[in-house]
């Protein structure tokens, strides 16, 4: 199988970016926008990767699968529930476990590259 390739530089243009939508669990104003683009979806849908953008705001974790995501650009917090709260810059990578539930707080607009895991993917 051929690698695949993801140039998530931070001067990837908005405009490169699809599926505009508003967060779906906004905690009041403003609510953040968000913009990805996947570079890869396997055909058994268990891993999904690609980079993703989000504007000012807080908001409720909605992703139950397994993630880790390296954070290119912005500043943010997240605040998994009954945690500590954790700051997030550039250069940062974070794993979240299955159904990690918790708060966003989009300070100045990210972008990170991620890599989503379904709960059922075979191991490696």
């Amino acid at each position: 199988m051929t690698p695949v390739v993801l140039k998530a530089s931070i001067d990837l243009p908005t405009s490169a970016l699809d599926d505009i939508s508003p967060v779906s669990r906004p905690l009041g104003e403003p609510v953040s926008i968000m913009r990805s683009k996947v570079a890869f979806k396997s055909p058994t849908d268990a891993t999904t990767t690609g980079v993703w953008e989000c504007t000012p705001g807080r908001w409720r974790r909605q992703v139950a699968e397994a993630e880790f995501s390296t954070f290119l650009s912005g500043r943010c917090t997240f605040t998994p529930d009954g945690g500590q709260t954790i700051a997030i810059e550039p250069g940062d990578s974070i794993y979240f476990h299955p159904n990690t539930n918790g708060e966003w707080n989009i300070i100045e607009t990210v972008r990170k590259a991620y890599v989503i895991l379904a709960k059922n993917a075979p191991p490696a």
